[in-house]
């Protein structure tokens, strides 16, 4: 098998791995914050058990490492709003929102990275709009809170996207990961008990599960990921990752049953979002793929 069919097999388990998080997070019984915890806790404590993380810590500058540390607070706020509007919603409620990232990485990556803004991207952005509304329309009005949440955290992951695709090439990928979901783990540590009891001991199937969400659906995905990157562009690896909201919304179908809580026309939206979604990559084909390119939902 060629290194590059290889790469995109691993991408594919990679983003069904991801739209099991969805799956997951609506499975799990505790709250978003306590769950975000164990999750950010888990991961960056595997990675400080890694010579290669404190070797990148050594070479990183202590600038830097404070500019890792505030994406983490970041991907922290993402995952906790990603994770609520779960929990107020549902999986294929809160799949879908984070699908909405390029209407907002459109506008926020010129202002980060100092660049013009694309009307192309402004334009696949506008089209996402009325898939937004379809989909609110075909929810039940106790979702629409969650519907809310989950845009919210979509804002957050064009935030720390476009910071990361900034940074990242500053230093060693996963010392970067360590630094960010370890600073992460510290902002709940301190800010989540103000909201709600944070540090609270799984049961037995919430625990397995919790495993499984940071093992099996971000270690080692992440993993998989940052060595199919060497063989793919960023053309075929976003086509590839903006499947991860298809894989969450037909799980949701036969293992949670969520079709029944949710309207034609939310199905319509989403179709519409995707379309949109789908065309952006086109707007950087032949681009080289890089780490910054994997958004772990």
């Amino acid at each position: 098998m060629s290194p590059t069919r290889k790469a995109f097999l691993h991408i594919h388990f990679c983003v069904l791995l991801w739209g099991f998080t969805a799956i997951l997070g609506k499975s799990i019984t505790l709250a978003a914050i306590p769950l975000v915890w164990w999750r950010m806790l888990l991961v960056s404590g595997a990675l400080l058990c890694v010579p290669r993380v404190w070797r990148g810590l050594r070479a990183t500058p202590w600038r830097l490492r404070l500019i890792y540390a505030g994406i983490g607070v970041i991907v922290a706020l993402h995952w906790l709003t990603f994770y609520g509007a779960i929990k107020l919603a549902n999986a294929s409620v809160a799949a879908t929102c984070i699908a909405t990232c390029p209407v907002f990485l459109a506008l926020v990556e010129p202002w980060i990275a100092g660049r013009r803004f694309e009307p192309r991207e402004l334009l696949i952005g506008a089209a996402v709009v009325p898939g937004v509304a379809l989909v609110a329309g075909g929810l039940p009005g106790d979702m629409r809170m969650g519907l809310a949440m989950g845009v919210l955290s979509a804002i957050f992951v064009a935030f720390f996207g476009a910071l990361n695709k900034r940074y990242i090439e500053h230093a060693d990928a996963l010392t970067v990961t360590f630094l960010e979901l370890g600073a992460g783990t510290l902002f709940i540590t301190l800010a989540g008990p103000l909201a709600t009891p944070t540090f609270v001991l799984p049961d037995l199937h919430d625990g397995l599960l919790v495993l499984l969400l940071a093992f099996g659906c971000t270690l080692l995905p992440f993993a998989l990921a940052l060595s199919a990157l060497r063989h793919l562009s960023a053309f075929a690896t976003q086509m590839i990752t903006n499947l991860e909201p298809v894989y969450a919304i037909v799980l949701a179908i036969p293992l949670l049953g969520e079709q029944r809580e949710l309207g034609w026309t939310f199905y319509l939206g989403v179709a519409v979002i995707l379309g949109a979604v789908f065309a952006h990559p086109f707007l950087h084909k032949g681009e080289p793929a890089e780490p910054s390119d994997l958004v772990t939902p």
